[in-house]
């Protein structure tokens, strides 16, 4: 055994991703323990590894790929690139693992990894991925057999689109406009190219670039369109530009979320229902895989079209793990991370509007059209979030409120209450020090407002 490094405190290990403040809890010494680690954990002989447009990001990503490299890894290097062509690569190549260097839409002092396994399978969090950070924290590395070999690696892009336009029928498509927003994230030069992949098919669609360049410094804010304040900047641009639909990524575009010919925002939780029933319209009775946060509308939509809803814990690596457990063709989750079966049971923030349009052009609905109805029949408060000092004692309060009036009551994450008529789910969050809170019910907006501010009280968050 070679000497031992010494022993680092590393915070950025969350429950199954990297996050941590630059300079802080995470810098380019961590990113070669963590590429030591993995390339040791893993006895990987070839990794992939991709990167975000953060400015930090070529650094931390130069420093991981000297760590898998004198831990005896080949790396092939993708560049700059999302989260899902690094899972694509990692998979579609048979390399050992692939890393991302992302911090997705956290603060732009932010920086993170996710990692996955062979065939983009994710890391255990309670065996591998703490393993993992156990090593990169003691530092107590054995020595390599050899120095690995790092290879640009660019041509894996062109079979990634490829493979993303296999998803749809390009004969079926419509002339639709479609404006998609970057974010100046990372997407804009990934989405070229499966732009040009549509065009070299005969693809009939028209698209409206908007904040398409990346850059680091950010200057439309940080890519997360989840956030209402950054919402109208693609829905001022549905309308002024006439589109058929909206579509805006996070920083590594993993996450896709729509907007409607009318540029209003579309919760996610209606786009895991649609989802739902274009995969069990073409594979009746298959399983379906969602998060137990938001569910009414999915758990109908799946009922409706002969499906089997399956709960699952939220985040990416429970997430994909029930659905290579169960064989589901699809999983949805409400803060719009959409997992495929035929992608590597993988998400992708592509792949979800390639097929939103293919249903649009099909049914000759609006996007609109299609979901104003189950909106309306299962109306929801949107996630509300509490930083709070005592988050025990405020959920003990909301506890003791609601819990004796409760049909049922589920545990899978957080804590999920079930009444007549209306539940809501209250869990803190995986990576944030926040309390998370939605309400929904069977066609009240009054009954959803008025639990969600009783609740919001109980907490006594901000």
């Amino acid at each position: 055994m070679i000497p031992a490094m010494p022993a680092r405190h590393i915070d950025c290990f969350k429950a199954y991703d990297v996050r941590g403040r630059l300079g802080i809890e995470l810098d380019v010494d961590i990113a070669w323990r963590i590429g030591r680690a993995f390339a040791q954990t893993r006895a990987a002989r070839l990794v992939i590894v991709g990167r975000d447009s953060r400015e930090s990001s070529p650094a931390l990503a130069e420093a991981l790929i000297q760590g898998l490299t004198e831990g005896g890894a080949d790396v092939r290097d993708l560049g700059l690139a999302g989260t899902e062509e690094m899972y694509f690569a990692t998979a579609h190549y048979g390399a050992d693992g692939g890393i991302e260097v992302t911090a997705s839409h956290n603060p732009i002092d932010y920086n993170g990894m996710k990692l996955v396994a062979a065939g983009a399978a994710p890391l255990d969090p309670d065996t591998e991925f703490a393993d993992l950070a156990a090593l990169a924290r003691s530092g107590a590395f054995e020595p390599a057999d050899r120095i690995g070999v790092i290879t640009p690696f660019p041509e894996a892009r062109s079979a990634y689109a490829s493979a993303l336009c296999d998803f749809v029928d390009v004969a079926a498509l419509k002339p639709l406009k479609v404006l998609v927003n970057a974010g100046n994230g990372t997407a804009g030069p990934t989405f070229d190219a499966i732009a040009a992949e549509l065009e070299r098919r005969g693809a009939p669609l028209r698209f409206i670039r908007v904040n398409h360049d990346p850059d680091a410094s950010f200057p439309n804010g940080i890519p997360n369109p989840l956030l209402p304040e950054n919402q109208p900047m693609t829905s001022d641009a549905v309308r002024e530009y006439g589109a058929d639909l909206g579509v805006a990524w996070d920083g590594d575009f993993d996450r896709c979320f729509f907007f409607d010919e009318t540029g209003r925002f579309i919760p996610g939780e209606y786009i895991v229902g649609l989802l739902a029933s274009v995969f069990l319209k073409k594979h009746p009775g298959e399983k379906i895989v969602h998060d137990p946060r938001v569910v009414m509308n999915t758990r109908a939509m799946i009922a409706e079209a002969g499906g089997q809803a399956v709960q699952a814990r939220t985040g990416h690596a429970f997430l994909k793990r029930a659905m290579r457990d169960t064989g589901a063709i699809y999983g949805g989750e409400m803060s719009a991370h959409h997992y495929f079966r035929d992608f590597h049971f993988a998400d992708s923030g592509m792949i979800p509007w390639l097929l939103v349009v293919e249903l649009i052009s099909r049914s000759g609905q609006s996007l609109g059209g299609l979901l104003s109805e189950r909106i309306a029949a299962y109306p929801s408060s949107g996630e509300i979030n509490f930083r709070l000092d005592d988050p025990d004692a405020s959920i003990a309060r909301v506890l003791e409120r609601f819990g004796p009036q409760a049909a049922s009551r589920d545990d899978t994450d957080g804590i999920s209450l079930e009444f007549e008529g209306w539940r809501f789910n209250l869990r803190r969050s995986n990576t944030e020090p926040v309390v998370r809170l939605n309400v929904e019910s069977s066609g009240d907006v009054a009954l959803v407002d008025a639990r969600a501010a009783e609740i919001g009280a109980l907490l006594g968050g901000v």
